[in-house]
């Protein structure tokens, strides 16, 4: 740490120099600023600087390699582990840098570091367009996507790592670099998973796929018939298109007209299958799931921007959220998922989830470092609590359902999904096979490991 003076002297310059502001402790708005969204999370960096372009990037990175600053970035701000912000660090916050530039001739959009799937998803909208994004529209695009990407739209358009055309990256010392396939193409691949360990992502490039017509189904069963809508839900996707996708969700009834007012608050079983179609083809794919006694439904086109919606959680909770990922889905699978669901707490914001893979998950770019590409399912124990009094139960609940998938998981991690869950579980969210090359391109980018704050990959 520099000494004091040092210290003042240097703030006083990057305060002068940022087109964005610089806060400190103390300062108005600070405490807004450091706020996550998991309410678990209690950090107080030293600085915040809130970035207006790639020069405040690079200007901020520099400010700290000078005072020997732990840096953390901000994107979105939803790691569950809350490795946007720091301690006595700075943070490069990029919500400022949140503008998407469209470009339908060549079915691309560039992103910028601090963007959402709202900023994302809104701009694409208007031109029949889209590319795979975040379960939630508030997800911010950059750690989403560096850290592999999956979605409702990846069995038809693949994982977003697998849309990635180019990266804009401030690195370690301050430099400015251009990976794609043809620049840089080692450290492109590493960005394909490998996340923020090499540089602070002021701007990504993604490929787009026509999008013109966008249907959903959602229907909500009660717990007795989880089992068996769980069951034809599978059914249902081994027989269908990769363009039909969506999941299991354990939810609390939420109060929306179409639930009956008796089930507000109370433990449902929630189907819900997306199509990259129209509504009636829909209907037709979803007929076995609509033919099920269910106490609510939801069967309708929409815009795919609005669906990203729906199921937005709440920021200001308290979270806690794991993966597991099964190679088949058995009926004693199927059966220990549905028994778990009731000990999550309810009512809450908690989904236990379930995602079908295959599609063009499958079939992508099997050299890039997301190991769990091959397998069938995703379970996903989602937490997200507001009583610091149901903290046990719910961090028990996570473990459990983890627990649960033993027989049948294949052993892989994505990122994304998971806190701080040790170093084994880092190498099995990269593969045991990509970490040495991971590795290598972590020195030639970043030799001091100063990216830090993410799931790290130790510089070789």
């Amino acid at each position: 740490m520099a000494p004091l003076s040092k210290a003042r002297t240097a703030l006083s310059a990057l305060r002068a120099d940022l087109a964005g502001e610089v806060l400190a402790p103390g300062d108005p708005g600070y405490d807004e600023a450091r706020t996550v969204f998991n309410a678990m999370i209690d950090r107080h960096p030293a600085v915040i600087a809130q970035c207006e372009g790639k020069a405040d990037v690079v200007r901020a990175v520099r400010f700290a390699r000078e005072l020997d600053l732990k840096i953390a970035v901000r994107g979105g701000g939803h790691s569950v582990a809350g490795m946007a912000v720091n301690d006595n660090g700075l943070v490069v916050d990029l919500r400022r840098m949140h503008e998407v530039t469209v470009h339908p001739g060549s079915a691309s959009v560039r992103v910028e570091g601090g963007a959402v799937m709202s900023h994302l998803d809104r701009a694409t909208q208007p031109h029949g367009l889209a590319t795979t994004g975040g379960r939630v529209s508030t997800t911010g695009v950059g750690g989403f996507v560096l850290g592999g990407g999956n979605g409702w739209l990846d069995r038809a358009f693949g994982l977003a790592v697998d849309n990635l055309l180019g990266v804009e990256l401030v690195t370690a010392d301050g430099s400015t670099v251009l990976a794609t396939a043809r620049e840089n193409p080692e450290l492109f691949w590493a960005l394909h998973g490998g996340g923020g360990n090499f540089g602070v992502a002021t701007a990504l490039t993604l490929k787009l796929h026509e999008l013109p017509e966008f249907s959903l189904a959602l229907l909500m069963f009660v717990p007795e018939t989880g089992p068996e809508a769980v069951r034809t839900y599978r059914d249902v996707i081994a027989a269908a298109p990769p363009e039909v996708g969506g999941g299991v969700l354990y939810i609390t009834g939420p109060p929306e007209p179409f639930v009956p007012e008796h089930l507000v608050g109370t433990l449902l079983c929630a189907v819900l299958v997306t199509y990259v179609g129209g509504e009636d083809d829909l209907r037709k794919l979803a007929q076995p799931l609509l033919a099920l006694p269910h106490a609510a439904e939801v069967v309708s086109a929409m815009p795919y921007a609005d669906f990203q919606c729906m199921l937005d959680a709440p920021s200001g909770l308290r979270n806690h959220w794991s993966v597991e990922y099964a190679s088949a889905l058995p009926d004693e699978l199927v059966d220990a998922f549905c028994a778990r669901a009731p000990f999550m707490p309810v009512p809450s914001a908690c989904q236990q989830a379930l995602f079908p893979q295959g599609g063009a998950i499958a079939s992508g770019h099997a050299e890039f470092p997301v190991p769990y590409r091959g397998a069938a399912w995703t379970v996903h124990p989602f937490g997200v609590w507001a009583d610091p009094a149901d903290d046990e139960q719910a961090l028990r609940w996570v473990r459990d359902v983890r627990a649960d998938v033993r027989p049948w998981r294949t052993g892989a991690v994505y990122l994304n999904f998971i806190g701080d869950e040790g170093r084994d579980r880092v190498v099995a969210g990269l593969g045991t096979e990509n970490l040495n090359r991971l590795a290598q391109v972590k020195r030639q980018y970043d030799p001091d490991n100063v990216f830090r704050y993410n799931h790290n990959i130790p510089p070789a």
